[in-house]
């Protein structure tokens, strides 16, 4: 209820905001029918504005400052350079922690984009962003629990631990025990989220909107649209424990052969509500912390595998896709059944947590999408231009895609070589893609207004995908793509044969799976050798 009432009133908050800039905050507040939640309003989206504000102003200052008359290339401007990214970045992360809600959500995505901004930002993002964010109290622990179950936790549970394991931008984890003696995991809402997610959205649109009619190439309104959307499903725990129990049932009917390697906790439905969800407890590593993994007997690049395959498997089959697989979401651990691979490795079980953002892909962008795919693993230039153009692209800006996409340059993603799309997460390669952002902003901005909101999520899951990967391996692997290849082929096959109306059609799908069989099987061919050459050199 709390959510669809915040919802109902979010056309108020930009009233409110623009009455109280202009001095009518107090008729605003007289008029409104929860002048509460109107002062509330009214009072936080000028103060995140102002903050807003004054941050981009100090980061502009410093950069202009510190780097004028410093001549380019040279190392006294490399070395202030450094210094002033990472000043920049530590003010955008009290930003975030400050703001709070949206803001920690979009510190998230600042560090996954490791190939688009500077290190210095990804890396102080990535270390405070993921599971170190403001916590709430006890006390307000306690309120949530006695508007959602009548009690405060000490009486739901056994046991209850008052201080939170984790904490992130929506909610925390707390451990619990229940009266029969199962340990949970049970998140809970921040209180202050309903007049912050308020907030946040207006002074949201408000600076997307005015940085637009300041600098037109700068277009992100369909950021605006998509914390529409998505905000408030995330912000009803049921919503997600659904879809946590939805996207199991996909892996066990449509992705049988790999249903035991991915998890997801079982919900207690008794003891969840929209603001409280109790959880079987998980025991695992993070993705991304690699000597833990190690530790389980557990080889980084047999996790990296899994990792592609399972996201591969919900974007081109189940059309249901996780859309935030950051590393605070993904846990690691043995499979329960004890499978080991032939050399007495241990295999893993991936388990994904937070359920909150999923997006369906409808038959038609699926099918897109997986035939995108499979043409820039196979360096299909046309595929890749004909797809990119079904999905939204344009003839103009294809290349472009295709080069967000993968992160390579155009020369590179249509070159024959089998590992063309391999990133080896080398300075240089680094460099080469923050030039190519910063010189074709204004095209990308396009772009990204032109494309489906649901293939900008998957870009955003492609990012997380990717530092996990580069997590893992160093760079991304030719084994990932591999994978990413047959999977999409495979699905595009399935599509096609839903649609088969004659015998004839059968014959074609069939020769066509033949044909790219026959590249794919070459590809790991090429791979294995590639793998042996570096091996003996």
């Amino acid at each position: 209820m709390a959510t669809r009432s915040l919802w109902r009133t979010r056309a108020k908050v930009a009233v409110a905001a623009t009455a109280l800039c202009t001095g009518g905050a107090a008729a605003t507040i007289a008029t409104s029918d929860d002048p509460a939640a109107a002062l509330k309003l009214c009072t936080a989206v000028p103060l995140r504005l102002l903050r807003d504000s004054a941050t981009a102003a100090s980061i502009v200052f410093d950069y202009q400052y510190s780097l004028w008359g410093l001549p380019e290339g040279s190392n006294e401007r490399a070395k202030i350079k450094h210094e002033v990214h990472l000043r920049s970045a530590r003010k955008l992360q009290e930003l975030c922690f400050r703001n709070g809600g949206i803001y920690i959500k979009l510190g998230q995505h600042i560090g996954q984009l490791e190939y688009l901004i500077p290190q210095e930002y990804v890396l102080t993002m990535r270390e405070s962003m993921l599971n170190k964010c403001p916590v709430s109290s006890y006390d307000q622990v306690c309120e949530v629990f006695k508007k959602e179950l009548g009690e405060t936790p000490d009486k739901v549970f056994d046991e209850f631990d008052p201080k939170p394991i984790a904490s992130a931008s929506l909610a925390q984890v707390h451990i619990a025990r229940t009266h029969d003696g199962q340990k949970v995991a049970v998140k809970v809402q921040h209180t202050h989220m309903t007049d912050t997610a308020a907030a946040d959205q207006a002074t949201v649109e408000f600076l997307v909107n005015t940085l637009h009619r300041l600098f037109p190439s700068f277009d992100y309104r369909w950021l605006v649209s998509e914390i529409r959307e998505s905000l408030p499903k995330e912000l009803d725990f049921l919503i997600e424990a659904k879809n946590s129990v939805k996207c199991l049932e996909n892996f066990r009917k449509l992705s049988p052969h790999i249903a035991d390697y991915v998890y997801a906790p079982e919900v207690h439905w008794s003891l969840s509500t929209s603001k409280l969800l109790t959880m079987e407890f998980m025991d695992g590593a993070y993705v991304n912390d690699v000597i833990s993994i190690q530790k389980l007997g557990i080889q980084p690049s047999d996790v990296a595998r899994l990792v592609s395959q399972t996201f591969a498997e919900m974007m081109f089959k189940h059309g249901f896709v996780h859309c935030d697989p950051h590393a605070a979401n993904l846990l690691v651990r043995p499979l329960p059944s004890g499978k080991r691979r032939i050399f007495g490795k241990k295999k893993p079980q991936l388990i994904l947590l937070d359920h909150g953002l999923y997006k369906e892909l409808d038959f038609s962008t699926r099918f897109s999408y997986a035939s995108l795919w499979r043409a820039l693993v196979f360096s299909d230039a046309n595929g890749i231009k004909e797809h990119s153009v079904k999905l939204g692209a344009g003839e103009d800006l294809y290349v472009l895609f295709a080069g967000i996409l993968t992160m390579r340059p155009w020369n590179r993603v249509i070159d024959r070589a089998v590992d063309h799309l391999v990133i080896k997460g080398t300075d240089s390669d680094r460099s080469e893609l923050q030039m190519y952002a910063s010189q074709y902003f204004p095209q990308i901005s396009e772009l990204l207004r032109r494309l489906p909101r649901v293939i900008l999520l998957m870009l955003k899951t492609n990012d997380c995908l990717r530092a996990v990967n580069n997590s893992l391996l160093q760079g991304s692997s030719l084994e990932t793509f591999l994978i990413i290849g047959r999977v999409s082929s495979e699905a595009v096959v399935e599509a096609k044969m839903t649609q088969m109306k004659s015998l004839f059609s059968w014959i074609d799908i069939w020769f066509e799976e033949f044909l790219f069989e026959a590249r794919l099987l070459a590809l790991q061919i090429a791979f294995w050798l590639l793998r042996v050459r570096n091996a003996l050199t």
